[in-house]
């Protein structure tokens, strides 16, 4: 098993060599996070969309609480990660898994977590894709020239510059 995961990491690293492809870099190394999480499927998740620009994950984790759950994105990597406290009671029978887990899920550039919540067993986290405003569409006027903030101020600086000579 470990060998299979191993030829996979080096196919993504080997297959599209980083000498080859400039300023790509980031895709080489989601291709390696790829292959290297390919596995993973504890605990049993949903990735659901629930409209245009909404998603939501669902993650099973019956047997844990609030206290014992942590949801952190850093770097575009949402990370969920499970450890659960024992209470110190005997079990004839384990059938639902509290071990300890960390799953990961590499977000899109403009993802944004909109919430968190846990009800029933299932952590529910709500994603939502924010297109920047700079990005959306806009209606040009035609027959009008638009300065921008920094053009204005970077003329009245040069202006004030000039009187000081």
């Amino acid at each position: 098993m470990a060998d299979s995961k191993n030829r996979r990491i080096s196919f993504a690293s080997n297959a599209f060599p980083s000498s080859s492809f400039i300023g790509f870099n980031h895709l080489a190394s989601d291709l390696d996070f790829i292959a290297k999480h390919a596995g993973d499927n504890y605990p049993p998740h949903n990735v659901i969309k629930t409209g245009d620009q909404d998603y939501l994950v669902e993650l099973a984790v019956a047997g844990f609480t609030k206290e014992e759950l942590s949801v952190e994105l850093k770097d575009q990597i949402l990370t969920v990660s499970g450890e659960h406290v024992s209470n110190g009671r005997e079990f004839l029978h384990r059938g639902i898994s509290t071990k300890k887990f960390s799953r990961s899920f590499r977000l899109s550039e403009h993802v944004a977590i909109h919430g968190a919540d846990l009800k029933d067993g299932i952590l529910a986290i709500d994603l939502k894709y924010v297109i920047p405003e700079e990005m959306r569409p806009r209606v040009i006027p035609i027959g009008k020239t638009e300065e921008s903030k920094n053009e204005k101020e970077l003329l009245v600086e040069g202006y004030q510059s000039n009187d000081d000579l």
